[in-house]
């Protein structure tokens, strides 16, 4: 699996976005990566030094469209902590 396969897209949230000042970055990332390909990949991208990696699993949300049910999709998020020598990974270009 390739390195910009694993990182699908940082997640923009309120709570995401105030974790950013210790150095915490939030991403979706595919359900089959583990925590040593998300670290590997994070650290090509973005020529960063990670710390560490926690990975949440989040179940897809039961939706309804008339008599049809089903699930949204599965995800995967994975927070990264750097390292406190490392850059800051920049999601909004000035």
């Amino acid at each position: 699996m390739a390195v910009h396969d694993i990182i699908i897209r940082p997640i923009v949230t309120e709570q995401s976005m105030s974790i950013m000042d210790q150095k915490k970055y939030t991403f979706e990332v595919d359900v089959h990566a583990n925590k040593v390909a998300v670290r590997q990949a994070i650290e090509k991208i973005f020529g960063v030094k990670v710390k560490e990696v926690n990975i949440l699993n989040v179940r897809g949300k039961k939706k309804r469209y008339g008599r049809y049910e089903g699930y949204t999709k599965k995800r995967r998020k994975a927070i990264v902590t750097l390292t406190p020598d490392s850059d800051e990974i920049k999601i909004f270009e000035d």
